[in-house]
């Protein structure tokens, strides 16, 4: 859900300001919990529907952003999500300089610890700041972890 509020400049012109409603730690972990099985062994586990994934991804991605606050990594995890976190230099245009990329379960196996960003296949990092990412990870344990 996005809040919208108007933001006056000096000029009168109105510019639109989006805020977007905190994610519930227990709506993430719901989402979580109910793909949990593929995260963990997905050679025998059939893959989740697109909007089971979509929420797990998205809640994940959006808890990271609203943990670590900022906007010098860009996290992305396509087709579902892209989120900016890590306080530090603000990047506005263009490609970002430090950058985290990966698949749906590579990125839910970090979520969940089951990989570490360091060593996890399928993960494409840029820029110096991206390995901060993995300080906020895990962002959620899962019973037996």
């Amino acid at each position: 859900m996005l809040l919208i509020t108007l933001a006056w400049q000096e000029n009168r012109v109105p510019r639109v300001k989006c805020m977007r409603k905190k994610i519930d730690p227990a709506e993430a972990r719901a989402a979580v919990l109910a793909v949990q099985d593929w995260i963990r062994d997905p050679e025998n586990h059939e893959k989740p529907g697109r909007t089971q994934l979509a929420a797990a991804v998205r809640l994940t991605a959006r808890t990271l952003e609203d943990l670590a606050p900022g906007h010098s990594v860009e996290v992305r995890v396509p087709p579902f999500v892209a989120v900016q976190c890590i306080e530090g230099p603000r990047h506005t245009r263009g490609t970002p300089p430090n950058v985290v990329e990966t698949d749906p379960l590579t990125w839910l196996r970090l979520v969940v610890g089951l990989v570490d960003l360091g060593s996890a296949e399928g993960v494409e990092s840029s820029g110096t700041r991206a390995v901060e990412v993995g300080q906020w990870l895990p962002l959620i344990s899962l019973p037996g972890i």
